[in-house]
């Protein structure tokens, strides 16, 4: 039997070196390694806007990966930009939203992490904030800045969901490296995890076989935390239940 085949969604770099303006597809190493580790196959897919270049896409992969990168362009939620708004990449959105889309007419299992996060849950008709400064409350410090396998704040696991199910605890730290938070979460979906200040941390679509979004980086912690690759692991047992 061949390994199930993981999605992960690229983005685009640009160069600034010396093909400066040169657009390169790239996803992070870790996304990759976390899923080989977990006994599967991982396919980088390629940002583009055909139609039939997605379906092949989605015909192939038996679990998608969203991953991190630029903020949701707030056009999803209906905002106009604020000041303080990060670079955006409107054709990755309309492409991420497109796999999302497919995946799950497919019911194949699905991972949201940090970006991808934030964008299921504008999928959902969520909405969020473009920095936690727009925000009236006071939080904790959500943006770490360096080390990705150094955990900062903790988060605590909501009991009877999918995430603490696989966690198989309470509370437990995480890294954290966002300067936006979901202001209302998308309809349908499930608080897993939030951190001590209230920011939402995880969710999931309870009427979803697999649907997890996590906030923070576990691609990052998975050779450090065990509970981190158990996410992958997961994600990849569900993807091979489906074939």
């Amino acid at each position: 039997m061949t390994k199930p085949i993981i999605g992960i969604s690229a983005s685009i770099l640009i160069d600034n070196g010396d093909f400066a303006g040169y657009r390169r597809i790239y996803v992070n190493e870790d996304y990759a390694d976390a899923v080989i580790k977990a006994g599967a196959t991982p396919l980088v897919l390629s940002i583009n806007d055909e139609d039939s270049v997605i379906d092949e896409y989605i015909n192939i992969i038996d679990g998608l990966i969203l991953s991190g990168g630029h903020d949701v362009d707030p056009r999803n939620y209906e905002e106009n930009p604020n000041p303080k708004l990060g670079q955006v990449l409107p054709e990755r959105d309309s492409f991420d939203l497109k796999l999302l889309k497919k995946a799950k007419e497919k019911n194949i299992p699905i991972l949201g992490i940090c970006r991808g996060f934030q964008l299921i849950n504008v999928s959902y008709g969520g909405s969020l904030w473009q920095d936690l400064s727009y925000s009236d409350k006071d939080y904790i410090k959500h943006n770490q800045v360096y080390g990705p396998e150094i955990t900062t704040h903790s988060i605590k696991v909501e009991e009877g969901t999918k995430l603490h199910n696989i966690f198989k605890k309470d509370t437990l730290s995480v890294n954290s490296f966002h300067h936006q938070i979901i202001k209302n979460l998308g309809q349908g979906l499930k608080l897993s995890a939030q951190a001590p200040d209230g920011v939402v941390e995880a969710f999931e679509d309870p009427n979803y076989r697999f649907l997890l979004g996590v906030q923070f980086h576990p691609e990052m912690l998975h050779r450090v935390k065990d509970e981190m690759q158990g996410l992958f692991n997961e994600l990849v047992k569900e993807a091979g239940e489906k074939r």
